[in-house]
């Protein structure tokens, strides 16, 4: 059973789930270094002190995984080559789950990810706030955001003012003249969320939803009172590292930058002159953020790039790779710390910083994050599912599990009519989609 309504400007967007039922729930993470299909049983839950937003408890029933290929920067540079990695995460979900998919929750981190706050204000003239005059004024917020060349992912009313006082959570059934919203509004570019949509129809599957990948993370690693109290998610992937800011219990805020863990990776096989398989290995085993005195006197093999059998391995000292390592991660934290500054939610986010990502398992890098960002610092780790493999419960795996979670809080959101994200983008209308209509009626 689909989650997701269509309206007839043919964009799928999440219906509510109903408190009642069980749902299947199937999610793509599309990374530059990994693929990540993931299928979940929601069932209804009672309501808890922990994760009180949530209404269903999910289990993970299948989970498929894959080295990225065609990916860079978040950016889909080869399509038949992503398409191929989706089949395979998928069919291996599929084979795990005992079921088949057929269209998926996707994750996105292309399109230059844009985070705006939009007002708008409405005439009560004295009377009480009902129902009408919330969608009135959302909706005024809402189109506003509408532009030609960005759609929209998520648009979420961060707080109601009446006669200016701000601040107000729930304005229904109080009196005033004006009713005002700020509305924050995350958006990306038409085209990559179009290439994103294709590569997904190309392996004959649908796309349910979109959801910007920060947004994903944090769902999966922020504890209540972080998104309560304010706090910021740092997503460091391969190809791009993404920030979410939480406050109130809303995402405030979303932004991105185009490094990840993959530059780390790179930098350690041109430094030492090794293949980038290499440099993957020597990171993972022997890197650190952190500088270390012994570090000096270890000497570690460099495997030589050469096919030549003559080629002996060079021995550098352990301190290097760190050196080279740390470089690029101090660049990655500062430039975080400067957006976060730039964006005017630093008192927001407060003392809280939560690492995750694949990138955040690095040695030593919380304690390097903690002096650069000047605050509290912990790794976060995907939560609030149960059934996941012992491999995919580490930070890597918290966009997947987000995209899980995202069902629960999709009817937050308030979309204006027109501003239908696949609809612009051809929706089920497309080619590929058609074809594989065709394909599951005729076979």
């Amino acid at each position: 059973m689909s989650l997701f309504g269509s309206s007839h400007f043919g964009l799928p967007r999440l219906k509510p789930l109903s408190s009642k039922r069980s749902h299947i729930v199937s999610v793509l993470d599309i990374g530059s270094t990994k693929v990540v299909c993931m299928i979940g049983r929601l069932t209804p839950r009672e309501e808890s002190q922990v994760l009180p937003g949530r209404t269903h408890n999910i289990e993970v029933i299948g989970i498929g995984h894959q080295r990225s290929r065609g990916i860079k920067t978040g950016v889909i540079a080869d399509l038949d080559a992503v398409e191929g990695v989706i089949r395979l995460a998928v069919d291996a979900a599929e084979r795990m789950a005992g079921l088949t998919v057929e269209s998926l929750i996707v994750n996105v981190s292309a399109g230059r990810l844009g985070s705006d706050i939009y007002t708008a204000t409405i005439d009560l003239g004295g009377q009480e706030v009902e129902g009408n005059d919330l969608k009135k004024v959302l909706s005024a917020a809402c189109h506003q955001s509408i532009r030609q060349d960005r759609a929209v992912l998520h648009s979420l009313a961060t707080g109601y003012s009446l006669d200016g006082e701000r601040g107000i959570r729930d304005p229904l059934s109080m009196f005033g003249d004006a009713l005002g919203v700020e509305m924050h509004v995350v958006t990306a570019e038409r085209a990559a969320l179009r290439n994103l949509e294709l590569s997904v129809n190309r392996a004959h599957l649908s796309v349910e939803g979109m959801v910007a990948t920060p947004y994903a993370s944090g769902l999966a690693a922020l504890v209540d009172d972080e998104v309560e109290l304010g706090c910021a998610a740092i997503d460091m992937g391969g190809g791009t590292t993404t920030i979410s800011v939480f406050a109130e219990g809303k995402l405030v805020h979303t932004d991105a930058v185009s490094i990840g863990g993959h530059h780390v990776t790179t930098d350690l096989a041109r430094g030492l002159s090794t293949r980038i398989e290499d440099a993957e290995r020597l990171k993972v085993v022997h890197a650190s953020a952190l500088p270390n005195t012994s570090d000096d006197r270890e000497l570690i093999s460099i495997p030589p790039i050469g096919e030549d059998d003559r080629d002996q391995p060079t021995h550098v000292p352990k301190a290097l790779v760190s050196r080279i390592v740390r470089a690029r991660i101090e660049e990655t934290l500062e430039l975080i710390r400067d957006r976060i500054q730039r964006s005017g939610f630093s008192p927001i986010v407060g003392k809280r910083v939560v690492l995750t990502g694949g990138g955040s398992q690095l040695t030593g890098l919380p304690d390097v994050a903690r002096r650069i960002l000047a605050r509290n610092v912990r790794i976060g780790r995907p939560m609030g599912v149960s059934g996941l493999p012992t491999a995919a419960k580490g930070p890597a795996f918290s966009t997947a599990v987000g995209l899980m979670i995202y069902p629960q809080v999709a009817d937050m959101e308030t979309h204006a009519a027109g501003s239908g994200l696949l609809s612009s983008l051809g929706g089920n209308n497309s080619r590929f989609a058609r074809v594989g209509q065709w394909l599951k009626e005729s076979f």
